[in-house]
């Protein structure tokens, strides 16, 4: 209340108006998550825009758990047998950066792109503190459901027939 009383009206004025003309124009580039572009561990980037049309899996995993160990084989397959309608992306739940990223992505087998950047925040998922998890963006690039555990083939084939296609 101060710091707007010490402005003054038109300085105010001025300042919303700015702040209007940045949101517009934010809105205008497309800015958000769609123009957002994340780097994958080995080089290279990718948008969910450009993913638009297929269903996107965004598993969470860490080298301690047990339970991703089990389900990222299941993870590779269902890659490798859909891949115009799919695309699995991978986040390394710790934090894990450079050299250690990429020797526990060899070690664990993942065989599908990881993220340098955890998407969560720009798509408004909240953590839930569990492991595995996977975000399902459907073919808009809207947030689908999150699962909790494990995913088989059989789960992930049921994903994909129950997504808007």
């Amino acid at each position: 209340m101060l710091m707007i009383a010490a402005l003054g009206a038109p300085m105010l004025r001025r300042k919303i108006k700015t702040l209007l003309l940045l949101m517009s124009l934010s809105l205008l580039c497309g800015c958000g998550v769609e123009a957002s572009r994340y780097d994958l561990l080995g080089g290279g980037s990718v948008s969910f825009e450009e993913l638009r049309g297929k269903v996107v899996l965004i598993n969470y995993w860490a080298q301690w758990c047990r339970p991703c160990r089990i389900e990222i084989p299941e993870l590779n397959h269902f890659a490798q047998q859909h891949p115009d309608s799919v695309r699995v992306l991978s986040v390394n739940f710790d934090g894990v950066v450079g050299e250690a990223l990429s020797d526990q992505v060899q070690a664990l087998g993942i065989e599908f792109d990881t993220l340098l950047q955890d998407p969560r925040h720009d798509l408004a998922v909240p953590a839930s503190g569990g492991l595995p998890e996977t975000i399902v963006l459907n073919p808009r690039g809207e947030v689908q459901q999150v699962l909790l555990g494990p995913q088989t083939r059989q789960s992930l084939e049921a994903i994909l027939r129950s997504s808007d296609l």
